[in-house]
């Protein structure tokens, strides 16, 4: 597919200027258009990797069950388990090398052909019907999938640092939300025929029950490509950029603190939500609070609406009103603090229990809740970072013509750590509490510790910023 060329000087510059109030009416109206088809199209970009990653959840063990791989369905979760992480794997792998290409080709030949190549290994896993096949399936999608950065550098590209304080906070609602259809069209289509067999008794159905979920999604894949192809400009001339190498940009200063600070960031956030489920399962004398399953429900939806007030209501005040340094800082500064809380509220389920029971009263209660708002406001915060480190990037990267390589390898490590926070902090927390570490709470140590990691990188990021405005 080839890309016709789009480039005219006008569009090398922000397409939301300062200046813009100086231009003619029509030419206004003309930039404001053109910036808003561009914006709705990254938007849309943005919501097929978690919808391509999370489709399959609600149906992959019984997938992989139908393999027949094992008599015992305890070995079930070990390749399941396989399929989910080797597009993990294969993305993190592919990001650099898509980002770093980006910069010299241009943006929108790597979004195109990435997202190209996503929607061909989509359907190709709706037909699997072996292991091997399904592994080669997802290891494609998860390769494909590595042009994820691309996007926002292309965000970065089109807005201005008076219309970034509103586009950004917008735009990071497309990820949680193709984190919610994804499981959506996955759990309603799969095994169709079987579900309803008055509307879908079709043979081809039945021989590959998982097909239907994996075409909507290819076909929601196939219209991102055709949105890019049509819609979306390239507004860098590429042609003479020499972008830095990767040990050129991790020596920068800047780059290389973000790139570890974001580590950190991803470790513990990905740590708070897997550790946050498991402390309110586990029961109150064992180190948890003991709520019932319908009550982590009603936690992770005030979760979901704390998320959502803060992307959309104040981070758009934060961006306009506080240096992104320090804002960045400080939203970082809260993970210590939400680590230690946690084991204050068993400590207070434990000291309110009634009688020899597990039971706590309604005033208890009432406090409890009380106490898991504030932990949840807390991590909300704590999420914010990950909006504002993009513009960080794009404000103190080393060059232009090595953003998309600059936000590869920040990307890049933000998903490295999230590979093994799971298993590590669940593993610490079942320790912790087997072997009464630290009275059981030595994983809210060892995580409060990694969070000042964290807050130490993005103290220094505070630093090398004023340090770059004073010689400005």
């Amino acid at each position: 597919m080839s890309c016709p060329p789009t480039t005219s000087d006008d569009e090398t510059q922000p397409l939301l200027r300062h200046d813009a109030e100086n231009s003619p009416g029509s030419t206004r109206l003309h930039r404001y258009s053109l910036y808003l088809s561009q914006l709705a199209v990254l938007c849309f970009l943005r919501m097929l990797d978690p919808l391509n990653f999370t489709q399959i959840f609600p149906y992959i063990n019984e997938f992989v069950s139908k393999m027949h791989l094992t008599e015992d369905s305890s070995q079930i979760g070990f390749y399941s388990g396989a399929i989910e992480s080797i597009f993990a794997l294969c993305q993190l792998i592919a990001i650099y090398p898509w980002s770093s290409l980006s910069d010299r080709t241009g943006r929108r030949p790597v979004i195109i052909a990435g997202t190209l190549g996503l929607t061909f290994s989509t359907i190709l896993f709706g037909v699997s019907q072996s292991f091997l096949a399904a592994m080669i399936a997802r290891a494609l999608a998860g390769l494909f999938s590595g042009n994820v950065p691309i996007i926002p550098t292309v965000l970065c590209e089109i807005t201005d640092p008076e219309s970034e304080s509103v586009v950004f906070p917008f735009f990071g609602i497309f990820w949680p939300l193709g984190m919610i259809l994804g499981p959506l069209i996955g759990g309603s289509l799969s095994n169709i025929a079987q579900k309803y067999p008055m509307f879908f008794d079709y043979l081809f159905l039945k021989t590959y029950p998982y097909f239907l979920p994996c075409l909507v999604i290819a076909a929601i894949n196939f219209a991102g490509v055709c949105s890019a192809y049509f819609f979306l400009r390239e507004l860098v001339n590429f042609a003479d950029a020499k972008p830095l190498s990767m040990k050129e940009l991790l020596s920068n200063r800047m780059i290389h603190c973000l790139c570890t600070s974001a580590c950190f960031l991803s470790f513990v956030s990905t740590a708070f939500d897997v550790i946050f489920v498991l402390f309110c399962y586990t029961p109150i004398l064992k180190g948890g609070l003991g709520l019932e399953t319908s009550q982590i429900g009603y936690a992770l939806a005030i979760s979901g609406l704390s998320a959502a007030f803060f992307q959309l209501v104040l981070m758009p005040t934060l961006l306009r009103r506080v240096d992104h340094a320090k804002c960045y800082h400080f939203t970082i500064a809260v993970w210590p603090v939400v680590f230690l809380i946690l084991p204050g509220l068993n400590i207070f389920a434990r000291n309110s229990l009634t009688g020899n029971n597990e039971n706590l009263d309604d005033d208890a209660t009432a406090m409890l809740w009380i106490g898991i708002g504030v932990v949840l406001v807390f991590a909300k915060i704590g999420f914010l970072p990950y909006t504002i480190n993009t513009l960080l990037v794009k404000r103190y990267g080393p060059s232009a013509s090595s953003l998309g390589a600059s936000n590869g390898l920040l990307q890049f490590f933000i998903c490295l750590s999230r590979s093994f926070s799971p298993f590590v902090s669940s593993s610490v927390f079942v320790v912790s509490a087997e072997n009464n570490l630290f009275m059981g709470y030595g994983w809210a140590i060892l995580l409060s510790v990694i969070s000042l990691g964290s807050t130490h990188f993005s103290g220094c990021i505070l630093a090398e910023s004023k340090r770059l405005h004073t010689l400005s």
